[in-house]
């Protein structure tokens, strides 16, 4: 692939995941499938790139919605503690799974949020 193609896909990637991440919708639930799919990453590999960009966009997603009085601090410490425990147990069981069953899941996963936001919207 051209290098500036591949230049220009990657900031253009990064953008669009930005736009949802700081949407709320998750920026990783696009930039995987792109990465995987466009420029051909490993399911990993692409998982570990979405973790990376997500700490930097969650820091100023959350520093805007903090600012626009939109963050419940209430109650928050059970959420942090329960996160950071099953995110270690979620990496370490990613870190033994093969990137094919972690596609799998990741589409079935994608296939099961659209269905549900699909039901949303019908029963609006």
């Amino acid at each position: 692939m051209n290098i500036y193609l591949t230049i220009f896909l990657y900031v253009a990637f990064g953008v669009i995941s930005g736009i949802f991440g700081g949407l709320g919708m998750g920026g990783g639930t696009l930039l995987i499938p792109l990465l995987t799919i466009f420029l051909g990453f490993d399911q990993k590999l692409s998982q570990g790139i979405n973790l990376v960009s997500f700490v930097v966009m969650a820091i100023f997603a959350l520093l805007v919605h903090y600012k626009n009085g939109y963050i419940q601090t209430r109650g928050i410490i059970y959420i942090i503690i329960s996160g950071v425990i099953f995110s270690v147990l979620g990496a370490l069981l990613a870190g033994f799974l093969p990137s094919d069953y972690l596609r799998m899941a990741f589409g079935v996963f994608l296939c099961l949020l659209s269905i549900v936001q699909v039901i949303k919207v019908i029963k609006k």
